[in-house]
């Protein structure tokens, strides 16, 4: 290449590199003309492996949460926050069973409706103990699912808690569960999970958004149900949080999607010698990625496909990272997150 074409490459570059950084400084402290951010907490996040799920463990975990959502409405973002109920929602059906001699057991779409009430009402007091009586509002949703999805035959979402290989087969076969190991850390039970069609309180959502409230929904992925007959009827089943999110992000036109684990960042050839972090995917390299298996089912798959989802129809930002990043992972400048950014990026310019 010449000096000429060589010095025009990297201004070209300087100037690429300067506007995206606009971009997305612009992004992070929430000027854009729609700055709702939907944040997604995993069940996982508030009741974590190695806890029993106590309320003493869940609240705290909670405070930890809430700081980041803090960090994010301070900043200037519209937010709001979708919970994981795994762990709860498995807890509350070993209840039910455990006490059907004295009550009678509930199903599960009706346990998922409990789980939204448990933990939105932790969420929200650990979120308005940071920022003032009044901030949060939670919101009991319900997201319209399709009985014929193929999910229902094939149930792959965990709850509940962690047991042995024996003690799945016992349950397995007193209770009619199914149970599958959880990458490698036990076996649990799992339910179906299918794709999340519409939130029927989205309108309520945008409403509480505009009164400059944090809104908690979609908790649990939102009580599954079906019209039928002229009315919804409950479906026993779990969505997937992390769907639920990009669904509604959609829905309330997001202009960012934050998925909260365990990790800062997403790693390429995890558990290998060529393992690398990644902190920013364009949306073609994170479809890449995904169509290889660097994503397990799982773990981050799902938090992957619903990434890919958001920003391929919304033409936002999604972002995986740990609780305490929460805002700081939505700028390149930062060495924490992942970033699934729209393409091309040269559209920036």
């Amino acid at each position: 290449m010449s000096d000429q074409a060589q010095s025009l490459t990297n201004s070209f570059r300087t100037v690429h590199y300067r506007k995206r950084l606009i971009y997305y400084r612009t992004l992070r402290w929430g000027q854009l003309v729609n700055h709702v951010a939907v944040v997604a907490l995993g069940g996982n996040a508030l009741t974590q492996a190695d806890q029993e799920g106590t309320s003493e463990q869940i609240e705290s975990n909670a405070i930890q949460m809430a700081t980041g959502i803090a960090d994010l409405y301070r900043a200037g973002w519209r937010v709001v926050v979708v919970h994981g109920n795994g762990p709860q929602v498995g807890n509350l059906s070993i209840q039910q069973e455990g006490g059907g001699d004295l009550v009678p057991p509930q199903p599960l779409h009706i346990l998922n409706a409990m789980s939204e009430g448990q933990l939105g009402s932790v969420l929200v007091r650990a979120i308005d103990s940071i920022l003032g009586p009044g901030t949060a509002v939670a919101v009991i949703s319900h997201m319209t699912v399709d009985r014929g999805d193929p999910a229902f035959q094939t149930p792959v979402k965990p709850i509940g808690p962690f047991f042995t290989e024996a003690q799945a087969l016992a349950l397995s076969g007193q209770r009619g569960w199914d149970m599958r190991e959880d990458a490698g850390r036990g076996y649990r039970r799992v339910v179906a999970s299918p794709l999340p069609i519409e939130m029927l309180e989205s309108s309520a959502v945008e409403t509480l958004l505009s009164a400059g409230k944090i809104v908690l929904a979609a908790g649990g992925g939102g009580v599954a149900v079906s019209r039928e007959g002229g009315r919804y009827q409950g479906v026993d089943a779990v969505i997937d949080k992390d769907s639920a999110a990009a669904r509604l992000a959609r829905s309330v036109g997001a202009g960012a999607m934050i998925m909260v684990t365990g990790v800062d960042a997403v790693s390429i050839d995890f558990g290998t010698p060529r393992a690398r972090v990644v902190h920013e995917m364009p949306l073609a390299i994170a479809q890449k990625y995904l169509a290889e298996g660097q994503f397990p089912p799982g773990s981050m798959g799902p938090k992957m496909q619903a990434a890919i989802e958001f920003v391929r129809d919304s033409g936002g930002t999604a972002v995986i990272t740990s609780a305490g990043h929460m805002l700081g992972a939505l700028d390149p400048a930062a060495s924490v997150g992942t970033r699934i950014i729209p393409e091309p990026v040269e559209s920036i310019v």
